[in-house]
């Protein structure tokens, strides 16, 4: 298993819910993800930057 750090922007949603659900819907085309947060938020543009911790690979027993 690897860890990898990752930024995203993605496009503000109508509701949070939606949100979260477009955030981990992108992430985890990266990996499982562990964490993450929105660390802005551009206005004007209508995105969110997010940045995540996620895995790839597997747990070898």
């Amino acid at each position: 298993m690897t860890t990898h750090f990752i930024t995203a922007e993605i496009d503000i949603q109508e509701t949070p819910t939606d949100l979260q659900k477009a955030i981990e819907a992108e992430l985890k085309k990266q990996g499982e993800p562990l964490r993450w947060a929105i660390t802005s938020v551009d206005k004007e543009q209508q995105k969110v930057a997010v940045e995540a911790v996620v895995t790839t690979g597997s747990v070898e027993s």
